[in-house]
């Protein structure tokens, strides 16, 4: 278990550290977030009922698009710097590497809707700092990241990698992003653990079969 758990925060420890230093991907997918947020706050009527029924919608639409421009960043860099290669020849399993990226990608998001959480909170006047919005986050969060970290790697080789990615990823993960819309809007509307159970049992088996296949096919794809 050392040997494999070791490598694999050895490469999300690349990442973060790499980030730390350039703040491309961070700058990035906030600035882009943030604008997502504000425009979107500007093009409805922001009444009570109205804010109600859209604000879910606009933080995942958020979330998703920002995490879909880190994804891009994060393996365009790796194939810019020549470090994809470089991780291949380690002597470590492809899962490894996989797993190691994924957690790169999933502190990159989480710190994301940490500072996204509050303004959200603030701008659409709404409860979104408790518990469960917050564990929803990471669970599905988890799953994006899970699918985004296979899609990347596989569009990263082609020569449109901006619009590939898109186009392959989205239609996959969107019943995880439809779960944590309708979870959100559940949530915000003082839902119990129950009333929304149908919906976090949807997330939870999108991460878990999709981590899986995740890590088995990742490997095929990075040899393409």
């Amino acid at each position: 278990m050392k040997d494999f758990l070791l490598p694999i925060l050895a490469i999300a420890r690349k990442d973060v550290l790499l980030e730390l230093r350039t703040k491309d991907v961070v700058t990035s997918v906030l600035m882009f977030a943030l604008l997502a947020m504000i425009t979107f706050n500007f093009a409805f009527d922001p009444s009570p009922a109205v804010v109600a029924l859209v604000a879910p919608g606009i933080l995942w639409v958020a979330f998703t698009f920002a995490g879909v421009l880190g994804f891009n960043r994060s393996f365009t860099l790796e194939k810019e710097n020549g470090s994809l290669e470089g991780l291949l020849l380690c002597p470590v399993s492809r899962d490894v590497i996989y797993f190691g990226k994924l957690l790169g990608i999933f502190l990159f998001m989480m710190v994301m809707e940490a500072v996204l959480l509050p303004f959200f909170a603030v701008l659409y006047n709404l409860p979104a700092l408790n518990l469960k919005l917050l564990l929803l986050s990471a669970l599905a969060t988890l799953g994006f990241s899970g699918v985004g970290a296979l899609f990347s790697a596989m569009a990263v080789n082609t020569r449109s990698r901006e619009i590939m990615l898109p186009v392959l990823l989205l239609p996959v993960a969107s019943p995880v992003v439809i779960a944590a819309v309708e979870s959100t809007r559940a949530i915000l509307e003082g839902a119990s653990w129950g009333e929304i159970g149908r919906w976090w049992g949807l997330v939870l088996a999108f991460d878990v079969l999709f981590l899986i296949i995740s890590s088995f096919l990742f490997g095929s794809v990075l040899e393409e």
